[in-house]
């Protein structure tokens, strides 16, 4: 009789909160299996502007010229096709002859810097001095999942180890109880892409990130069983380790195994810590409506934002909250109905969450991303939508010591392309990994025969500007 099968009938019939959880979640499921880390903190390659990131992704491509870049000849221009001097451009439908459409909604300048942001935004207008808004990204794919992938593992291509993976190898957990990278996606689900924009690629299996969710079972068959003492629960996982390590020994070198045992030990930590980091009732009323927990529009987003909070204080390394279903904010038919809706799900719970990290003093050395796939274009698609647009569009970056209240970068006068000061996803990759102490050079893992690294091989170079 093989061990496989004797392994599995005692799970069963032991009843522990491990078992259960490392058979559905560890050995069955490839988006959501429960990742590890790297024992403990590594040092940095240089002193580091910050020690965590909380990534918020807007899935779906938000609309920079409706929220981010004001463009005054774009509304000037508003019902004209787009002038032939800007050349040929190449979209994913049949939008490039059609006529240019006016921002939405109306800019106006915010803080005490005076940086524009759209009426949509209300609450983030309310942060508006720490932000560094970078209207100059770009891409180069014009489909989401190619994009999903470049925006998030530095390729357009499926295989390659997400920015959370980079972090967890490079630098490790300040947790030991819990993991390096966790994502928090949204719960309408269907990312396209699907769950390998937050996986590990050729990197070893334990640095792909463990996606939770808010609520007393942030994952499943994670809590402890009634009657099952810590005694109990610790001699069932050194059997059932013991029985895994035996079974990797015949079976030679497996990443993949390597990964699921050392899981089978962080969940067993887990037990105790994860369920703490989601209990909100330690927080204030006051808190929690400013995430907007107390709306139900908000409440959703509200809830992750405060529990990528609760996680980055508790030593989490790198937290992805996510934003958008299978379409989110891909505004192909009506920009002012979908940005809307989506605009008031997360504004609010956004803004909360950087004034909350600054009153604490945790955005000192915390960075906060936000940004999508892409943005979009500034011709309309069916009347009142748009299409995709990689080419030039907008994100913002705030903490970890970054001048706020600031634009690097622009578009082109109605926002088709990335017009100057450019920053290629690379660049902006390789500036991300400076903040946290890491040379994207320097940054590498032997693939095939190849040092890969996030930034991939061409040589790019950090935004200097960004980091004043």
């Amino acid at each position: 009789m093989t061990l496989i099968p004797s392994r599995r009938e005692f799970l069963r019939s032991a009843g522990g909160g491990v078992g259960l959880m490392a058979l559905h979640s560890l050995m069955f499921g490839s988006g959501s299996a429960l990742g590890a880390s790297r024992g403990g903190a590594v040092q940095p390659h240089f002193r580091p502007r910050a020690k965590r990131m909380i990534w918020l992704f807007m899935h779906g491509g938000p609309s920079h010229v409706d929220l981010f870049d004001p463009k005054p000849d774009l509304q000037r221009f508003a019902g004209m096709p787009v002038p032939a001097s800007f050349g040929e451009v190449m979209t994913r439908r049949p939008v490039a002859k059609n006529p240019l459409l006016a921002p939405i909604k109306p800019f106006r300048p915010r803080g005490n810097s005076g940086l524009p942001i759209s009426d949509f935004l209300p609450h983030t207008a309310e942060v508006a001095d720490d932000l560094c808004v970078i209207r100059s990204l770009h891409g180069d794919s014009v489909n989401h999942p190619q994009s999903v992938y470049q925006m998030n593992t530095g390729s357009i291509l499926m295989g390659h180890p997400s920015v959370g993976s980079w972090l967890a190898y490079g630098l490790g957990s300040e947790n030991e109880n819990m993991p390096a990278f966790i994502v928090l996606p949204d719960p309408g689900g269907g990312l396209k892409g699907g769950p390998a924009a937050w996986g590990s690629g050729f990197l070893p299996a334990t640095y792909q990130g463990t996606t939770m969710r808010p609520g007393k079972t942030p994952i499943l068959n994670l809590r402890q069983p009634t009657g099952i003492s810590d005694a109990r629960q610790r001699s069932t996982l050194d059997f059932v380790q013991q029985l895994n390590r035996r079974h990797r020994m015949q079976r030679g070198p497996d990443d993949e195994l390597s990964a699921r045992i050392e899981a089978y030990e962080l969940a067993f930590r887990m037990q105790a810590a994860a369920p703490e980091v989601v209990d909100f009732t330690s927080e204030t009323a006051e808190t929690l409506a400013l995430y907007g927990i107390d709306q139900p529009a908000t409440r959703d987003f509200g809830e992750r934002c405060l529990l990528a909070r609760r996680m980055v204080e508790r030593g989490v390394r790198f937290v992805q909250v996510y934003s958008g279903d299978t379409n989110g904010w891909d505004a192909h038919n009506d920009v002012e109905k979908n940005h809307g809706e989506y605009c008031q799900k997360t504004d609010k719970p956004i803004a909360g969450l950087l004034k909350d990290l600054k009153r604490s003093g945790l955005l000192a050395d915390t960075l906060v991303v936000w940004c999508g796939e892409f943005g979009r274009m500034p011709m309309s698609e069916q009347g009142k939508g748009r299409d995709h647009n990689p080419w030039g569009y907008c994100g913002w970056i705030a903490g970890a010591g970054i001048r706020g209240g600031r634009a690097h970068g622009a578009t082109d006068e109605i926002g088709l392309r990335a017009a100057e000061d450019e920053v290629h996803v690379n660049r902006f990759h390789a500036t991300l990994l400076h903040l946290m102490g890491l040379d994207h050079r320097d940054l590498t893992y032997l693939h095939n025969g190849l040092d890969e690294r996030l930034t991939g091989p061409q040589e790019v170079d950090v935004v200097e500007e960004l980091l004043s």
